[in-house]
Order: structure tokens, then C-alpha cells, then sequence
């Protein structure tokens, strides 16, 4: 009996064993394409961020890093509350994410079997934009010494004696090692001139706002943005013979580095055009408390409203504030009482601001109240407090000052307006690109399907990494489909020369699943 026990505990460590072995997540099985897709636009070689993660020894020196960061949320960066409110192209880990992280760095952080790694993305800093209307470069700049972020605009005359719509937007960074963000503002006036010219170098140095009350920001660009698209017959106005500026944070250690970003804009071709504005309807003008004003060694909220007068079509929110700002919201009220969750950063950082896309445009009816709440720690416990010991703050765009804005990036309504599709991603498996399933042959179909050329122009190769049917829609960027294939297993060839030039997502469904990639028709 007792042998009988002893066997039977044996084969059930065996068992066991086994069990674990099967599960154990492996660089090459489950964390490399986690790291690709979420983490290594700004972690390649050539990124913002100061190590590359592109391959296994690098994501194996810097393991307890990545696991560490990732159970804290510390990283990806991406500063809305996703409990709130989902916007496109989001760079949020779930759970299963984080915990496979996890259970590969406490198994040893193994690599597995090498050939079962996806393709690591390129980052060539090509531009994607197939014959960009106009394209605007700065001059070759080389960063001084520095002992704190830079903040440097750049001034780019546009050429153009009539106004534009701009329908896109790309902007490629010249050095995407120091590269940390870059807004795009215009201005007609000449202070944007005269700032540039009292300064020897190119461009000037300008904290917060750039400088000049009549700039208006027209778009912006962080690590890991693609060109951005608006809906079809929507632009943004580029307003003759204005100066296009380029803001750019610079961060602390890129001294002696050289920089010379461009930005390429597509102009809409449609005979009518709704213009899409930028504006800070909710903002520090307007305060129910009053004039932004924060004593020292005080912690301060406050609040602003503003009623909707006709019917919009929300796109994106961006909101701003500077170094003692810690918490900032919007939301909106309709006349029905229903409530439109707009933004919510409860941990505000100045270094990781940007503009959010909804993944459908919000239609914000008339008579809406929208409401913002930001909240103020001007005291030692604010670790961003630019001042030791704490300064009175107040409204300004310098270091030391203070603001409050919510961008809204909206236009009129239409009908419809609603069911306009900006992220076809969120439909497809929650990996965007890869299943991070721990077993099965199906793990990795989604990485194994790409399309070439990319960009392309006549035609298209549809290349699964499987042998079954399945069926090929290709959809533009308001998720209408264009074009439907069915094929054999093994790759299919899509003719493309009745598209219109511009960027398509190919959507494959294979096995009851649905699997999505983009690509470029130039």
C-alpha cells in the first residue's frame, strides 16, 4: 500500500511539473510580442525611452525593470483612467498581460524556443504618408547645455497664400533618441518672428504655451503615434500665409545631440470640407472659483462649466496644466441627464500629455453642460513642485506658473457622426496584433498574418502564417469596407488600384476570429 502511495505521489509531481512547464510564459511564446506591441516604439534603438527592448537579452537585463514598472502601471505610460473612459490607440496593459510579465520574470525570465518569436517591428522613421501636400522641416538644430527639459519652437513659414484643410498629419521626429513629444501650433502674428529672431540659435525657448496669445495648436505627436487621419470631409483649417510652429521637449541628457523633425500634412480633397476646431473650451478664463491663483504651502481645486449651444462631434480631448497640477477631469451632462465621460487623469504628469482620440466620435448634444475639476498641490509633498521651498503660483506660461485647459477637437454635427469608426482595433482580440494565449498552435496566427508591400501601390499580398480559408475585407479609415475576398489557405493577392490613396486597414477572418493590419495605398 504504501508503495502504491508512493508511486501515485511520484506521478502526481510528475504531473505537476508538467502542468507548470506548459504554462510558464517564455520570451519567445508569450512576452516578446507583449513588449512589440506595447512597449518597444519608444524601447528600439532609436526611441525615446533609455533602453531598447528589442530583443530577448535586452528584455532579460532589464527583466525585474519591466515587471516592477508594469505591476505599478507605471509603464506603458498612458495617463487617462481606463476604467473611465477607452479612447484608440491605446497603450494599456491588461491584466493578463501584467500577470504574464510577471510569472515569466519569477520563473527566470526564460527565453524559449527562439524561433517561435514574432517579427520584431521596424522603426525606420520612413515617412508612412504616401505624397504628403506639404511638408514643413525645421532647421538643424544641436542641443546645448542643459540642466533641466528643454522646451525649444521652431518657426516653418507656410507658403500658402489660401487657406487649408489639413485631413492629415504626420510628424517624424529627426531624432527620435531625444525626441520626447512635439506640438504643432500656427499663427498668423509676428510674435512667434520676433521671439525667433532675439535668439542666435534656432528657434527659442518657450515653457508651456509658446509664447504668443494669438498661436493656435492644430496638432501634436508622441511616441508611438502614427500619421494621424481624420474622418472623411473633415480638416482642420491651415490659414494662409500663417507660421507653422514646432514645440519640442527635449529632455535632461540629450545635450550635444542634433535634431531636425519634420511634419507632413495631407490636405482634403472633398468639395466640402467641416472644419474640425482645436479650442480650450474649458479653461482657466472662466474659473467659478475665480483668478488661478495657489499660495504656497496650499492645495487648491478648481472647477468651470460651459453650455453646448448647438449639437457637436467630439473627436479627441487634451487636457494641459503644468508642474503643480496633480489631477484633472471633464465630463458632460446632457439636457436628458445623461452623463458623457470625457476625460479623467488622476495622476497627472506634465511629461505625458497628449491628445485623446475616442474611438467614436462623441455627438455632445445642445444644452450639454460640460464641467471640468483640476486639482493643485503647491506644497513639499509635490514631488514636480518646481519650486523648494513652495512659491505663490499663479496663471502664466512660465515654469513657475500655472494653467488649466481642456482641448476639445470638435465640429458641427451631422447624423451619423456617431458610428464613425476610429480604431477598428478595438473589435479585434484584445493583443492588437498577437494572442497571448499560454498554449495552443492558434497563439500566434495574428502576428503570422501581414500584408506587402507596405506602403503599396497596385496590389497587395495577403500572406496568412496558417493553411486554411478565410476572407480578406480591406476598410478605410471610417471602418467602411471597400473591398471583400475570399480565399484558399496560403497567401491571396488583393488588386488595390480602385482605392484611393491613403491608409486602409485589412481584416482577416480565419477560424471564427478576426484578425486586423494596416497598410498604406499610395
Amino acid at each position: 500500500m504504501k508503495q502504491i502511495k508512493r508511486i501515485a505521489a511520484f506521478a502526481f509531481a510528475i504531473s505537476a511539473f508538467q502542468m507548470q512547464a506548459q504554462v510558464t510564459p517564455t520570451w519567445a511564446d508569450n512576452v516578446a510580442c507583449i513588449l512589440y506591441t506595447r512597449c518597444t516604439s519608444c524601447h528600439n534603438p532609436n526611441g525615446a525611452a533609455p533602453f531598447s527592448l528589442m530583443t530577448y537579452t535586452d528584455a532579460f537585463n532589464f527583466a525585474e525593470d519591466i515587471d516592477s514598472s508594469v505591476q505599478a502601471k507605471r509603464m506603458p505610460p498612458w495617463p487617462p483612467n481606463h476604467s473611465y473612459q477607452t479612447y484608440a490607440h491605446e497603450r494599456v496593459l491588461t491584466q493578463d498581460e501584467i500577470d504574464i510579465i510577471d510569472q515569466w520574470v519569477a520563473a527566470g525570465s526564460p527565453q524559449g524556443n527562439a524561433a517561435n518569436a514574432p517579427t520584431p517591428p521596424v522603426y525606420s522613421g520612413i515617412s508612412q504618408m504616401p505624397n504628403p501636400d506639404l511638408n514643413t522641416k525645421m532647421p538643424t538644430y544641436q542641443i546645448p547645455p542643459i540642466t533641466s527639459d528643454l522646451y525649444r519652437c521652431f518657426v516653418i513659414p507656410n507658403v500658402s497664400s489660401i487657406d487649408k484643410f489639413i485631413s492629415g498629419m504626420e510628424v517624424l521626429p529627426g531624432n527620435r533618441n531625444i525626441v520626447h513629444h512635439v506640438l504643432v501650433f500656427q499663427d498668423q502674428g509676428n510674435t512667434v518672428i520676433n521671439l525667433d529672431n532675439a535668439d542666435t540659435l534656432p528657434g527659442y525657448t518657450s515653457f508651456g504655451g509658446i509664447g504668443s496669445n494669438t498661436a493656435e495648436l492644430i496638432g501634436l505627436w508622441a511616441p508611438g503615434a502614427q500619421p494621424y487621419f481624420l474622418p472623411q470631409a473633415m480638416g482642420i483649417k491651415l490659414k494662409a500665409n500663417s507660421h507653422i510652429i514646432l514645440q519640442i521637449h527635449y529632455p535632461l541628457g540629450t545635450s550635444g545631440q542634433y535634431d531636425s523633425t519634420q511634419v507632413n500634412f495631407k490636405y482634403s480633397t472633398t468639395p466640402f470640407t467641416r472644419q474640425v476646431n482645436i479650442d480650450p473650451i474649458l479653461n482657466h478664463d472662466d474659473l467659478n472659483e475665480g483668478f488661478l491663483y495657489i499660495p504656497a504651502d496650499s492645495v487648491r481645486t478648481f472647477t468651470c462649466d460651459y453650455t453646448v449651444p448647438i449639437d457637436v462631434t467630439v473627436l479627441s480631448v487634451a487636457p494641459h496644466m503644468h508642474l503643480v497640477g496633480t489631477e484633472i477631469s471633464a465630463r458632460g451632462v446632457t439636457p436628458l441627464n445623461d452623463t458623457l465621460k470625457l476625460i479623467d487623469i488622476p495622476k497627472w504628469d506634465f511629461h505625458w500629455q497628449g491628445a485623446y482620440d475616442f474611438r467614436q466620435p462623441v455627438k455632445v448634444p445642445s444644452g450639454t453642460t460640460l464641467h471640468s475639476r483640476a486639482f493643485y498641490d503647491n506644497t513639499a509633498n509635490n514631488l514636480n513642485n518646481p519650486n523648494t521651498p513652495p512659491k505663490a503660483v499663479y496663471l502664466g506660461e512660465n515654469t513657475t506658473n500655472e494653467m488649466m485647459l481642456i482641448y476639445f477637437f470638435y465640429t458641427y454635427y451631422l447624423p451619423g457622426d456617431e458610428n464613425i469608426v476610429v480604431d477598428t482595433n478595438m473589435t479585434v482580440q484584445s493583443y492588437n496584433g498577437c494572442n497571448f494565449s499560454l498554449g495552443g498552435t492558434e497563439a500566434w496566427m495574428q502576428q503570422q498574418y501581414s500584408v506587402a508591400p507596405n506602403p503599396a501601390t497596385n496590389s497587395i499580398t495577403v500572406i496568412p502564417g496558417w493553411q486554411q480559408n478565410y476572407e480578406v475585407r480591406i476598410q478605410d479609415m471610417l471602418g467602411k469596407t471597400v473591398k471583400t475576398i475570399s480565399a484558399m489557405s496560403g497567401a491571396t493577392n488583393v488588386d488595390i488600384n480602385d482605392l484611393a490613396p491613403g491608409m486602409y486597414n485589412a481584416q482577416l477572418f480565419a477560424n471564427n476570429k478576426l484578425y486586423n493590419t494596416k497598410f498604406v495605398k499610395q
